[in-house]
């Protein structure tokens, strides 16, 4: 289902709320759903989930809808999807293009997906994402939930006097949800770089030092951006490989892709399960 309502990016004069009003009432007309409870994020390797959840209730290119733009990686799907999850019966928001920072287009239409979602009527978000990890017990396909992050973006969503606290940024309760799926899955701090050049060894070295786990090139923003609008937030990331300098071969996108590609299956149901708790 689709219609050919012009995209636009939102830029600098435009109020970056108003547009995510636009772009949700946009959904709402052409997926028929009047509001959506969940808004899940696929980042590399999570996009089999959405096909566990439930019925597809319409889905939608990325870039026919405002604000949002067609992906710029390899392995992103370019639509969003309406799934009404059958275990609930609550209808989730499955954004499978999202927007990195290195591509641009500015930090308003990197966290465009979450304000929209929150427009849209989600309480919850669930931010997912392949990254290099530095403990060499977490092997390419492991899925680790992000319990805190360090944001070396040297930016912000929030805009202006505008102060959130961001204590419990990555919901303990969702956490719990998680664990009572799998109680084994382990539990990292989440280090952002701006990319979209791989993080050299000293770089990761400075991570670790800092109290970094995993480092990737997405989330921290879009998370502080679901917080401003009071969503819950639960990140989870897969290890896609070991991180530069841990790993005694050379980073490369495709071994992302094949990592994914590999621990697919396995991490998709993993998240389905975890959804329907939700």
């Amino acid at each position: 289902m689709t219609t050919s309502a012009a995209p636009h990016q939102p830029g600098a004069d435009a109020d970056p709320f108003e547009s995510a009003r636009d772009a949700a009432a946009h959904i709402a007309r052409a997926t028929g759903i009047e509001s959506h409870d969940i808004a899940l994020v696929l980042g590399s390797g999570w996009g089999g989930a959405a096909d566990l959840l439930g019925e597809t209730v319409a889905e939608l290119a990325s870039d026919e809808i405002p604000g949002f733009g067609k992906p710029a990686v390899a392995g992103h799907v370019g639509t969003l999807r309406s799934i009404r999850i059958e275990a609930t019966g609550k209808h989730a928001l499955v954004l499978g293009s999202r927007t990195h920072l290195y591509e641009g287009k500015g930090v308003r239409a990197v966290v465009h997906g979450m304000r929209t979602a929150a427009a849209a009527g989600a309480k919850t978000a669930i931010l997912t994402n392949g990254c290099g990890g530095l403990n060499t017990d977490w092997t390419p396909g492991t899925p680790v939930l992000i319990s805190d992050h360090i944001n070396l973006t040297a930016t912000s969503p929030l805009e202006g006097a505008t102060f959130v606290d961001l204590t419990d940024l990555y919901s303990s309760r969702l956490r719990g949800l998680a664990h009572e799926v799998d109680a084994s899955l382990p539990e990292g701090v989440y280090v952002q770089f701006p990319g979209p050049h791989y993080e050299t060894p000293a770089e990761v070295r400075m991570a670790g030092i800092m109290g970094g786990d995993l480092v990737g090139m997405s989330t921290t923003l879009e998370a502080i951006a679901a917080r401003q609008v009071g969503m819950e937030v639960l990140g989870i990331s897969l290890v896609t490989n070991l991180a530069a300098g841990i790993s005694p071969v050379p980073l490369s996108h495709a071994e992302v892709i094949e990592a994914g590609q590999a621990a697919g299956p396995r991490i998709s149901a993993l998240l389905a399960e975890i959804v329907k708790k939700v």
